[in-house]
């Protein structure tokens, strides 16, 4: 077994040495750029079009329904063929989308156009995109973790999740000032216009840059029905104890604390900031995680990850609480900072035990499985919040979804108490003997 135990300091930049992981980390934050445009002004756009709760919860439902739906059918695709052409294709389809979202609001000025017809075909462009997604988690998770040795699996963690992160928050800043100003640097451009555009250029670059990798082929596997073949990242996933209470413990955490899909209603409504303080809330957040990343290259959280990652998930918690009592923007900036930044802890720690644990042949279908858990978890969260912001008021749902958190992080500890003092080797150690049972 190699040798998991990672050094408090080590070469920062080692992942970033293999020509293909860098080339992966330019194209992930290109496209996750382009995605963050398009998801902040998407649902300011419609909330501003309808001031109803409820278009913003089904916008989250539109996407995750079929990116659910459809994940164990990409892990199994991903899997069975070559990962770059699978990548193309999922580009290419992102593509289109927004170039139809483009075309059919591009003559819409700041008036509201006939929403009755616009919804619909907006609403069907994001479902296209859930599909989409379904197919890039898996094909992308395994381009990563066959892109450097398994040793420098968490320096590469650092980095994904630090581009990740850096392209939310210019993301959300970026497309919420091209959809304010716009139409005053260009009289008569629509914002939304102007906005559509860009996430077409960042896409056309990210499937340039897609050329840039090599082929990844299929590893050869058993030969097996396809459903059985789905199921065994099912399998692998509910045998390993300590990945599934991973999985778990961040999947019900993101869908009660999840308040981004509020944070329009908070620019118009409650902290009548607009557009422009939206894209300040969406970039606190990510703020706090990226700078919390940059941290974490240098001292990963992996010397006891379990206790980290409940410390995390409590914090998350908390800050949520804070947020939805506050009534001061500047004070709700540094709540959804202190967000960003324990919810960035969690994902390293898990995706490090998720690269670590899974073995080749499997990495699309656990993939996909995690995906299901993790994956849409942030849009099943909107559409919750959305649900219960429209039964309860915007507020009281914001507290209600802190509280829930706080509740998982409790329950999750009273029943993992033996894993807190457990190093990053002994949890993996753990995993992998059971892994031999099946």
């Amino acid at each position: 077994m190699e040798n998991l135990v990672y050094p408090a300091r080590q070469d920062p930049f080692a992942a970033l040495r293999y020509k293909d992981f860098r080339s992966y980390f330019i194209i992930q934050f290109f496209f996750t750029f382009a995605c963050q445009i398009q998801v902040t002004i998407l649902g300011f756009y419609i909330y501003q079009l309808t001031h109803s709760k409820l278009a913003i919860a089904f916008l989250g439902l539109s996407e995750a329904i079929p990116a659910i739906g459809m994940a164990l059918f990409g892990g199994y695709i991903a899997d069975k063929c070559e990962k770059r052409t699978l990548l193309l294709c999922v580009y290419s389809g992102s593509l289109l989308t927004a170039a139809v979202m483009f075309g059919i609001t591009r003559n819409t000025m700041n008036g509201a156009p006939h929403t009755s017809h616009l919804l619909p075909i907006l609403y069907a462009m994001v479902c296209c995109n859930g599909i989409a997604r379904a197919f890039y988690e898996p094909a992308s998770s395994t381009i990563y973790a066959q892109s450097i040795p398994r040793e420098h699996y968490a320096n590469a963690s650092n980095w994904s999740s630090l581009g990740w992160q850096t392209a939310w928050i210019i993301g959300p800043l970026t497309g919420s000032f091209i959809y304010a100003f716009a139409g005053r640097i260009i009289p008569g451009l629509a914002g939304i216009t102007a906005t559509f555009a860009t996430i077409i250029i960042l896409l056309l670059l990210s499937l340039v840059l897609v050329y840039r990798l090599r082929k990844y082929p299929a590893i050869p596997d058993k030969k097996e029905k396809i459903w059985k073949s789905l199921g065994a990242g099912f399998r692998f996933v509910f045998n390993n104890q300590m990945m599934l209470y991973a999985m778990s413990l961040d999947l019900f955490s993101v869908f009660f604390g999840g308040v981004i899909a509020l944070l329009p209603i908070y620019a118009l409504d409650i902290l009548k900031v607009g557009a422009e303080g939206l894209g300040f809330m969406r970039m606190a957040f990510s703020l706090g995680a990226a700078l919390t990343m940059v941290t974490l290259v240098r001292f990963p959280p992996t010397a006891r990850p379990w206790r980290n990652l409940l410390i995390a998930v409590a914090g998350f918690g908390c800050s949520i609480i804070a947020f939805g009592l506050s009534h001061s923007f500047i004070l709700s900036l540094i709540c959804l900072f202190a967000q960003g930044a324990f919810d960035s802890v969690s994902v390293v720690i898990r995706s490090t035990l998720m690269q670590l644990l899974t073995p080749d042949p499997m990495r699309g279908r656990v993939s996909a499985v995690n995906h299901m858990f993790i994956g849409s978890s942030s849009e099943i969260g909107n559409f919750e919040s959305g649900i219960a912001a429209k039964l309860l008021g915007t507020i009281p749902a914001v507290l209600f979804g802190g509280c829930m958190t706080l509740v998982i992080a409790i329950f999750t500890y009273g029943r993992t108490k033996k894993l807190i003092h457990l190093s990053l080797s002994d949890i993996s150690s753990r995993i992998r003997q059971d892994s031999e049972h099946l």
